[in-house]
């Protein structure tokens, strides 16, 4: 691989937690691994009865909250409550996912910046850890996800039950980790009758047609609704669908953010994550960002991750054995999945994806201390949950192998264990892989601080001995700076995150995150 690549890799790996260094909306809930507190007070006696009426219309009801995390406590009046979820909807008992929309009756209230949260329930998950470790890891790995936490959530003073709490995908997400929220944002339906397989109208990316009534099913507009033009994506669906193979190879970076999906389905498939995509295709979302002219996938909805979703469509390697399932597995009728696994280019980046993330990330020696650090974090909380689906036994024994029954999918099976999974898949991905090729780690870049940061016009370097280059959150080298005098112009950038990199004395190179304002 070139040192171009190398570079990029480690501006990701540094630039995901140096970013949450400069404050951005949310960082108070986001930025540091935490249990924040959630008291939600309603005025009605039968609020559950009202709660569960309103959960087919999706509908809001009113209620107080105080919210305690790292930073302090805050109090809001009138927040909207409803309940949400699909599968996650069947949890026992009335321990249902939740979502909390600060400003549904308050116009502009919002907690740090943030408008919503998700609360998810933990459901087929007895270590309350799948959808927080796979979305640090694929934020870490540079595929845009939603940040996650946790919280002890009591209803009228009760203790409802432990949440994973997850960001909304909206235009606050869109502004901290695109740098752009004027475009199309579409969110997969949910298909959620249509069995683990799919069918029935799943988000395929299938072209069906230039008629937007044809995908309103499988699809749902998040932002510019009232122009709801569907124009830009039934014409990214043609391309796919109706390219050349040639042209396919030649043309989906032109039109796609290609590393950040190649990485995200890479991270699909090495995690077991299918109800996605690449499974169910349900639970993604894609953004078309107007400053590139070029869509971005974005993840959503990790709590079936490490195996906990049934695989076993069309695709090669199907069947339950997800730790050995083959790296180019996807279920019938995937057009982007399928075109870029036929095409050789394109599948070889899609391995050499496989392989970085493996070495950095999907191992033991990563995963495991991470693992072991969060069960600390949340294992009193988890055990003070009366309400939980599994018991205290099987979230200790989950964490480190396997537990019968209960999942995946309907009917039981196996519900893998978070150490064991990422032992056997990774023995298994690394057996497969030719990753000799792929230089992963060959260059070490130091970590320095600039300033100001966050900034509007310039930066304070320090020691430059070379060309200084800038990217923006993509990767794209935005600028090439050859003489630094003291200070480094930007002011002619966007708003946004950027990473950027310079030798210092004795050729060591350095790089550092800042954020435009």
């Amino acid at each position: 691989m070139t040192r171009i690549y190398n570079l990029l890799f480690a501006l990701l790996l540094l630039g995901i937690s140096t970013h949450l260094s400069a404050q951005i909306e949310g960082d108070n809930i986001f930025a540091d691994d935490q249990v924040i507190r959630i008291d939600l007070e309603f005025s009605q006696v039968s609020f559950f009865d009202s709660l569960t009426a309103n959960y087919e219309t999706s509908t809001y009801m009113a209620a107080d909250l105080t919210l305690t995390d790292n930073t302090g406590t805050y109090s809001f009046e009138d927040v909207g409550v409803r309940l949400k979820g699909n599968s996650t909807y069947g949890h026992p008992n009335n321990k249902k996912s939740f979502k909390i929309d600060f400003n549904k009756y308050v116009s502009g209230q919002n907690y740090d910046g943030l408008k919503k949260l998700n609360f998810s329930n933990g459901f087929k998950d007895p270590t309350f850890l799948r959808e927080k470790v796979f979305f640090d890891v694929s934020k870490a790995a540079g595929a845009p996800a939603p940040r996650a936490n946790f919280a002890n959530v009591y209803f009228n003073g009760t203790l409802w039950g432990f949440y994973t709490v997850v960001e909304q995908i909206d235009d606050q997400f869109l502004d901290w980790r695109i740098g752009d929220d004027d475009g199309n944002l579409f969110k997969a339906g949910s298909n959620f009758g249509a069995g683990p397989q799919g069918g029935g109208t799943p988000a395929d990316l299938v072209y069906y047609g230039d008629n937007q009534s044809s995908y309103e099913e499988r699809y749902e507009l998040k932002s510019n609704e009232d122009e709801n033009d569907w124009t830009d994506l039934i014409e990214f669906m043609d391309f796919i669908n109706n390219s050349s193979d040639a042209d396919f190879t030649a043309e989906l970076a032109n039109k796609l953010e290609l590393g950040e999906y190649l990485t995200s389905a890479a991270l699909d498939n090495m995690f077991g994550n299918f109800d996605s995509y690449t499974g169910s295709a349900r639970n993604w979302y894609i953004y078309h960002n107007l400053t590139t002219d070029k869509w971005e996938w974005i993840k959503w909805d990790g709590n079936e991750s490490f195996g906990s979703y049934p695989a076993g469509g069309g695709g090669p390697g199907g069947g339950n054995n997800i730790p050995t399932l083959a790296i180019d597995y996807s279920d019938d009728d995937r057009p982007l999945l399928e075109n870029i696994f036929d095409s050789p280019t394109l599948y070889a980046q899609y391995q050499n994806k496989m392989c970085v993330i493996v070495e950095n990330y999907f191992n033991p020696a990563y995963m495991n201390p991470k693992i072991d650090a969060l069960k600390d974090l949340i294992q009193e909380s988890v055990f003070a949950d009366n309400n939980k689906q599994y018991t205290n036994a099987d979230f200790t024994t989950n964490i480190e192998t396997d537990l019968g029954g209960g999942g995946p999918g309907p009917g039981g099976g196996t519900t893998y264990g978070l150490k064991s999974f990422v032992s056997e898949r990774n023995a298994y991905l690394t057996g497969v892989l030719d990753c000799t090729s792929v230089a992963t780690q060959d260059v070490s870049y130091e970590q320095v601080k600039i300033y100001p940061n966050p900034t509007t016009d310039f930066l304070v370097l320090g020691e430059v001995t070379s060309d200084v280059l800038i990217y923006d959150a993509r990767g794209v080298l935005v600028s090439q700076v050859s003489s630094y005098a003291g200070q480094l112009d930007v002011s002619q950038l966007s708003g946004g995150l950027y990473f950027l990199t310079f030798e210092q004395d004795e050729g060591k190179r350095v790089s550092a995150t800042f954020v435009k304002m």
